[in-house]
């Protein structure tokens, strides 16, 4: 067999894969990135696109650091930060799993427990304000949506304190507790309530007309009734993601969702922003058995939520989509807040698939709008592996 005169090689860049919250996702200092990379374009989605393993025909990211699931077919790039009075900044790109495709239209509240971390291991952070042990504050710049989030890191002895007793449903291990606070939390320069609307009407053509919060905090989300929709807010990924028609149903929902917050202006456009908006449904607490097999009772929460992320019901919650919760749960009116029983309350701990996330939010009513002041959840992140991540020399 003849090889050719310029065979096509391996090279190697820079990388740490990270555990975030319930996410897992490749991470790089911008200054790591090729040259033609550090800037956004072609260049740099062919290479995350290539890192990851897509697209996959096969929808399994075989040959890449993916886990064809949309908790772990993650980006995210970093560098020290250009805003004043932040310390990195921090872009995320979801990816496709069987699509040449980047979506850098949202933040990943979960691999934002792992920002801090690795900006501190990375000098990204001012030496100064990196104390040998307690608590460094890092100031993230999240890019994706011009926000700005605190991270509150633990330190041991010089170092980033990645283990611990802080439980986290949905990751097997417990590690150190990682305070996050998102800061003016509304997505994007609008309203928080797109629609001027705490409750809406969302008529779905062919299927139906359903009441709806549509809400930009943390991520843009579309808001459901789960007893509107045939659902108890009690389902396990096994419940929905294996049932074509009923993921083709919530994508047709969220699609004309997009459209009512204004996200696109056809339901065309949905498919080339798959990242956002999330669709979410909710219930009154009630009991249910949880993914690992924890018999949850209804005592121990406000409320019942299942969310979908990249077209599949997520196997615990997505940390934007938590915030949007939470925002949710502080104004009066919301079908969130009417789920939970109603009134005014600024921390609210509801039951996903895995378990349960108490989450915390402040909102306020400024001259008749809702405003958003801050979201709280806490995360943990470990380094996984770090070295190097290999790719061939002609994907860019």
């Amino acid at each position: 067999m003849s090889q050719s005169s310029n065979p096509v090689k391996q090279i190697k860049i820079p990388a740490t894969y990270m555990r975030g919250g319930t996410s897992k996702g490749v991470f790089f200092k911008l200054s790591d990135l090729p040259e033609a990379a550090q800037v956004p374009g072609e260049a740099r989605d062919k290479i995350l696109l290539r890192v990851i393993g897509s697209p996959d025909p096969y929808g399994q990211q075989i040959d890449g650091m993916g886990a064809a699931t949309s908790s772990t077919s993650k980006t995210v790039i970093l560098d020290k930060s250009s805003q004043p009075d932040h310390d990195v900044d921090y872009l995320f790109g979801q990816v496709a799993i069987d699509k040449a495709f980047v979506d850098w239209s949202g933040n990943c509240g979960n691999l934002t427990g792992a920002v801090g971390a690795f900006a501190i291991t990375n000098g990204l952070v001012d030496k100064s304000r990196v104390p040998d042990n307690g608590v460094c504050i890092v100031r993230i710049w999240q890019k994706n949506i011009q926000k700005t989030i605190i991270a509150h890191v633990p330190m041991q002895d010089g170092e980033v304190q990645e283990l611990g007793d802080f439980v986290l449903d949905g990751v097997a291990f417990p590690a150190a507790e990682v305070i996050i606070e998102f800061l003016d939390p509304a997505d994007g320069e609008g309203s928080m309530f797109p629609t001027g609307n705490l409750v809406d009407d969302l008529e779905v053509p062919g299927i139906g007309t359903f009441k709806a919060t549509f809400i930009n905090a943390g991520i843009p989300t579309i808001f459901l009734n789960a007893a509107d929709i045939g659902y108890t807010a009690t389902e396990l990924q096994k419940d929905i993601n294996g049932d074509a028609d009923k993921l083709a149903w919530f994508e047709t929902v969220r699609a004309h969702g997009a459209v009512k917050m204004g996200l696109i202006k056809d339901v065309s456009e949905a498919a080339a922003r798959q990242h956002t908006p999330k669709v979410a449904f909710i219930a009154p607490a009630q009991g249910y058995t949880t993914s690992s097999g924890r018999e949850l009772k209804a005592e121990e929460i406000d409320i019942c939520v299942r969310a979908l992320s990249m077209g599949k019901l997520h196997h615990a919650m997505m940390g934007t989509a938590s915030v949007a919760i939470a925002t949710a749960a502080a104004v009066p009116g919301t079908l969130v807040n009417l789920a939970a029983g109603g009134g005014e309350r600024t921390t609210l701990t509801f039951g996903h698939a895995s378990g349960t996330l108490k989450v915390g939010a402040a909102a306020k009513l400024v001259e008749g709008e809702w405003k958003a002041e801050k979201a709280i959840m806490s995360r943990s992140a470990r380094v996984i592996m770090e070295g190097w991540v290999k790719i061939p020399s002609d994907t860019f």
